[in-house]
């Protein structure tokens, strides 16, 4: 037998098929397209993470000359026709440069922010549904993690594991496993003590089968929704890490350490700093819309009054 819930809360919708009457069902590709015809924003935002995912697989065809192709006669020459966005204090070519980066900054959010979904979905799974000592546990130790700021806590774990790619991905995943784990935790308490939930643990139906097929279900969407948030504020702490030299290491580019290498040349060279950092900020906005779109999708309350709101 499980171990009965003990706390109670307002149940969330389950999956299509499964829900209770009287509960909105589950989004369908209907109702992502809609949500996303309606907000041009985050349609654009859609088209700018899949052109930062094509330049992240292929950037190295894309760009017209090598990330690290110095170029001496030509260094600091500002945007033109053979140089759209300039050449840099080694006269490389800064859109070649901004594209290539693309790949380690996309590769260090999807990883990190992969295995802290991992990791933080089982830890609100065991902390929300078993409760008690695993919950009080596996909460306090995600309390300690929350006490720190997100940017230092990265910065400390990477200062005790050394600078780098690698390690940057592991300091980026452990600050950001507790929002997983917090969230998903609160999904749990909200369908838990649900009838259908509490009918399934009367009649004996294993933990396993119940997470899976009722629980999860109601996990899932603000999971989806925070996943897309924490992709774009992942990129953000990767590029704060290159610039101050614990994440990817020269000589390959990141729109982080192009930054750190623009600061000396802001009079000069402007173009060598707004060309990355518009790539870091549109990034991080595109999944910011994405992510607010898919709320609007995913919840089936604030779904349903998006639905009466646009009736005539």
């Amino acid at each position: 037998m499980t171990t009965s819930p003990t706390e109670f809360s307002e149940p969330v919708a389950v999956a299509a098929g499964n829900a209770p009457a009287g509960r909105p069902s589950a989004a369908s590709a209907r109702d992502v397209a809609r949500v996303l015809l309606r907000r041009p924003l985050a349609l654009g935002g859609l088209v700018w993470i899949g052109l930062m995912v094509v330049l992240a697989l292929f950037g190295t065809l894309i760009a017209p000359s090598g990330e690290n192709d110095v170029d001496v006669p030509h260094m600091l020459q500002g945007p033109s026709g053979l140089h759209w966005f300039g050449t840099d204090e080694l006269g490389r070519d800064v859109l070649s440069r901004v594209i290539i980066a693309a790949q380690p900054s996309l590769e260090v959010s999807v990883v990190s922010v992969g295995f802290a979904l991992v990791a933080g979905v089982l830890l609100g799974l065991l902390a929300g549904y078993y409760g008690r000592f695993a919950d009080s546990f596996i909460m306090r130790c995600m309390d300690i993690l929350f006490a720190f700021p997100v940017m230092l806590l990265a910065i400390a774990i990477v200062a005790v594991l050394g600078a780098g790619i690698g390690n940057a991905m592991i300091a980026i995943a452990v600050v950001y496993t507790p929002i997983f784990a917090r969230i998903t935790r609160a999904s749990v308490l909200s369908v838990r003590e649900d009838v259908y939930v509490r009918a399934a643990v009367s009649i004996g139906v294993p933990d396993r089968e119940i997470i899976t097929r009722h629980i999860l279900p109601n996990v899932a969407g603000p999971v989806i929704v925070q996943t897309s948030l924490s992709l774009g504020f992942a990129i953000l702490t990767e590029a704060a890490l290159s610039f101050l030299g614990l994440g990817v290491q020269p000589p390959q580019p990141s729109w982080g350490g192009m930054l750190y290498e623009a600061q000396g040349f802001m009079q000069q060279a402007w173009w060598m700093a707004v060309f990355p950092g518009l790539a870091i900020v549109l990034t991080v906005l595109s999944f910011n819309l994405v992510g607010d779109a898919l709320r609007d999708v995913l919840d089936p309350r604030r779904r349903t009054q998006l639905e009466a709101a646009a009736r005539p």
